[in-house]
């Protein structure tokens, strides 16, 4: 009777158990190039378990499930486990949505958690991660600041490079672009990403630059560049291989961050600064010039003032000319033609001011003044232009123009029949015939003129279309060099390239050799080539090279060892165009 009763106890229990279904995150603040896991735990075996949509995170791995189930001092416990490891797609405050299971015909749903995403971390190494582990799997983001201390508005530049060592590179995904606040900037283009070797801590590598941008500082203090956070997809090498003997490739992701750089700006200094300063820094040539100084009344002349030079072209403001009231001035038009690359902008900027005198006289444009920072001696230096006379031959003059002392005798001259042309242009009514014309002839006899050319170019192509095996080398011919011309354009595209090497050395083959795809075995190629004196070395290169081609694809290469497989072909081919007979 005691052991039914505490059966019947413990069954109670369990009827009388609380079913708990929970989330819980490893973190709820973590950056942008970090990791996430989030486990979702039930005290009950439920059923129908629907996971939520992980919006602005990536999976990266899950779910992977796990079930414990005890029995202590005559209780039982019971846990199941769902986890995922999630990778942030961008920054802000993001919601992790409910999960939901099913038991006992009840819906049981967990509550929504909010994580915060912030700029990329610095992250330790981890002696068990592959990618930190051996130098040969190298990858590393580092951004390159030509100078950490400039002056407000001197030109600073970042250029972003990927370090990698002995790792495939698939593609990439920016996770948060840099900001650059309080810096005027500009992307350089990058017309072709281009692995080049260099080093990085001492270690021989590869490296690619992804971004270069010019910045000039528009604010004086620490002003902070916010880190550029990439998620690259790689394929690493492991120490498996396959029956063919050849290493096996695993791909992943990994997330990467150049970090956040700051740059202390000096500001301009305030001894020896000219009045009317607007903040040219650089190296500049200052010229005004006049289209013409001499003019009549209702003419008009352009005063051009321009800037050339290296520097924060498009930053500052040129001084405005300070003409007489006997001038009239228009609103100058802005032209810029300012080219930006690595060392800043250069270039010239230009306003042009349209000037229409009123009256006659001669009337003085004053000296104009420019002043800009040096940034090679830290001083300002000014600029004067000279003074432009302006020469107005006719027209009223001020005294006409005023009434009160005006004399009342004097009579205006004026031209009443000033449109009238002196001069008049006679033109022939009559016109020459086209029937009749050296032109109309032409045009009769051409069509019989070329009559021969056409019977000439018809027997020709009759010829060559009869010619069936030479229009077959001539195709091939063709083929061959239109697929090494395919696999020159396919260098950083490995599989691609590979292909059209090997379509290009069949083509080649069957041209020269006169045989059929289903004849090229790799004795018959041998025997053939062999007969056609060809040089056995060369022959067994080819045939090497052929080979190559097909385990190529599927093996990690590089590019340099790509276009050493280029060049082997071409040189190839050469050599048994000039040996075949």
């Amino acid at each position: 009777m005691k052991r039914y009763l505490i059966l019947f106890l413990l069954t109670f229990q369990g009827l009388m158990a609380q079913v708990q279904f929970e989330a819980r995150v490893s973190k709820n603040s973590l950056g942008v190039n970090e990791r996430l896991r989030i486990d979702f735990i039930m005290n009950v075996d439920g059923d129908n378990f629907d996971q939520p949509s992980f919006e602005g995170f990536k999976m990266v791995a899950g779910p992977s499930q796990q079930i414990s189930q005890s029995w202590i001092n005559g209780r039982s416990s019971f846990q199941k486990i769902y986890s995922y490891i999630l990778q942030p797609e961008k920054k802000g405050t993001l919601v992790i949505k409910q999960a939901a299971i099913e038991y006992n015909g009840q819906i049981y749903k967990t509550a929504p958690i909010k994580v915060t995403v912030t700029n990329a971390v610095a992250q330790e190494r981890d002696p068990n991660d592959r990618q930190q582990g051996s130098p040969n799997e190298l990858l590393q983001l580092v951004a390159e600041i030509s100078k950490t201390n400039p002056y407000l508005n001197e030109p600073i530049t970042v250029v972003y490079k990927l370090y990698f060592g002995n790792i495939g590179v698939t593609g990439f995904k920016e996770l948060a672009k840099p900001k650059y606040n309080d810096f005027w900037n500009q992307n350089i283009e990058i017309k072709q990403l281009t692995p080049e070797e260099g080093s990085y801590q001492g270690q021989r590598c590869y490296y690619v630059v992804l971004k270069k941008t010019i910045l000039y500082p528009q604010k004086s203090g620490r002003l902070t560049i916010e880190p550029l956070s990439l998620d690259i997809g790689v394929q690493l090498p492991t120490n498996r291989r396959d029956m063919f003997g050849q290493m096996i490739i695993t791909e992943d992701n990994k997330i990467v961050s150049a970090g956040s750089k700051t740059i202390n700006v000096k500001p301009l200094p305030e001894t020896g600064k000219p009045e009317g300063f607007t903040g040219a820094v650089g190296r500049f040539n200052f010229t005004v010039t006049p289209s013409r100084t001499t003019l009549k009344s209702g003419e008009s002349l352009d005063l051009v003032v321009s800037a050339a030079g290296s520097g924060n072209m498009k930053l500052f403001t040129l001084p405005k000319p300070v003409v007489p009231n006997a001038l009239e001035m228009y609103d100058p038009v802005h032209d810029e033609k300012v080219n930006t690359s690595l060392t800043g902008m250069s270039g010239k900027i230009t306003d042009k001011y349209t000037i229409i005198p009123q009256y006659k006289g001669k009337y003085a444009i004053k000296p104009m003044t420019f002043s800009y920072f040096d940034l090679s001696s830290g001083s300002y230096k000014s600029i004067t232009s000279q003074e432009v006379m302006i020469d107005v031959l006719d027209g009223p003059t001020l005294a006409e123009a005023n009434p009160s002392t005006a004399s009342k005798n004097v009579v205006e001259k004026v031209e009443h029949f000033k449109y009238i042309k002196p001069k008049t242009t006679l033109t022939a009514i009559a016109k020459n015939d086209f029937y009749g014309s050296d032109l109309y002839y032409a045009l009769l006899f051409f069509p019989f003129a070329i009559i021969p050319i056409i019977i000439l170019v018809k027997k020709k192509k009759e010829a060559i279309d009869s010619d069936v095996t030479g229009n077959r080398i001539r195709m091939n011919n063709k083929l061959a060099k239109k697929y090494l011309s395919q696999a020159k354009k396919q260098l950083h595209n490995k599989e691609a390239f590979y292909i059209a090497l090997e379509k290009a050395m069949h083509n080649f083959l069957k041209a020269k050799l006169h045989i059929e795809t289903s004849e090229m075995s790799k004795d018959n190629i041998r025997e053939l080539l062999l007969s056609r004196n060809s040089n056995p070395e060369t022959v067994q290169n080819f045939i090497n090279l052929t080979e190559n081609c097909e385990f190529a694809r599927y093996a990690p290469a590089s590019s340099a060892s790509i276009q050493q497989d280029y060049d082997k072909a071409v040189l190839i081919i050469s050599e048994l165009e000039k040996q075949i007979v």
